[in-house]
């Protein structure tokens, strides 16, 4: 695909983590590219798989950084588990592994969290207590659902990468031997939400983010534009012809060149 197909897309759906921030930093071009875009006319959204925080603190992070952000502009990976759980299991507590606000997120949207529950639910858990291992893994080999607000093993911080949701859920894997159905980027759950919340087509989204098994995959496996910008996790040598973007770049600040 010819970069130049940029100035065809209507709304950028925008990774974070790795993408326009590192931590506190944020990386060259990022507040030019979404004040350019949107000036342009074009729609622009904020999704991160890191289910860590509730959409709010985002907001109040990407406005502190400058980026001028309200809740409409924000979606997580912990959005579209609440929105699934709310359509397909409507009043049905859940064992929730997450940090307090996820679990803040979660009760705000009528979900009632037990200890004794036929779903749980595993996150990107900062606060993560071997008892909360213990009673997870118990209600899984029990028969509980079992699902997974996000995939992502590693997460970048300034000082490198810290242990995701991924890796927490393999270890629940690794004690029951169930594997959770995954929810945020790159599943389809994530890609029909966003076509809702926003009312444009696939064809005229684009994802840009630093991740090959998310963000990227999210574009190949349905449909949008896929754009790696080389500011985060996946380096130059991790590209090959199965997980290939549509387009490479160093980082988000090059797009603006071609609207």
């Amino acid at each position: 695909m010819e970069k130049s197909e940029l100035k065809n897309i209507k709304l950028f759906v925008l990774d974070m983590d790795g993408t326009i921030y590192l931590g506190d930093k944020i990386l060259p071009g990022a507040i030019e590219f979404v004040k350019t875009a949107r000036e342009s006319g074009r729609k622009v959204a904020f999704f991160t798989n890191n289910a860590s925080k509730n959409p709010m603190n985002y907001v109040d992070k990407l406005n502190r950084m400058g980026f001028g952000a309200t809740r409409s502009d924000i979606v997580t990976a912990g959005d579209v588990t609440i929105e699934y759980l709310k359509r397909n299991h409507p009043n049905e507590a859940v064992y929730l592994v997450g940090t307090p606000a996820l679990e803040q997120s979660f009760t705000e949207s009528g979900i009632s969290l037990s200890e004794d529950a036929n779903i749980v639910v595993s996150s990107f858990d900062t606060t993560l207590t071997y008892e909360k291992l213990v009673i997870a893994c118990d209600l899984i080999r029990n028969g509980a659902k079992f699902y997974c607000t996000h995939p992502d093993f590693n997460c970048p911080t300034e000082n490198g990468f810290i242990p995701d949701s991924g890796a927490i859920a393999a270890l629940i894997t690794a004690s029951t031997n169930v594997e959770p159905k995954y929810f945020g980027k790159p599943y389809k759950e994530t890609a029909d939400m966003i076509s809702e919340l926003y009312g444009v087509p696939f064809s005229e989204t684009a994802i840009v983010g630093d991740r090959l098994y998310t963000d990227i995959a999210l574009g190949k496996n349905n449909g949008l534009m896929s754009v790696l910008v080389l500011s985060g996790e996946t380096k130059i040598e991790d590209v090959n012809e199965s997980n290939a973007p549509d387009i490479i770049l160093d980082g988000i600040g090059e797009i603006i060149k071609y609207f």
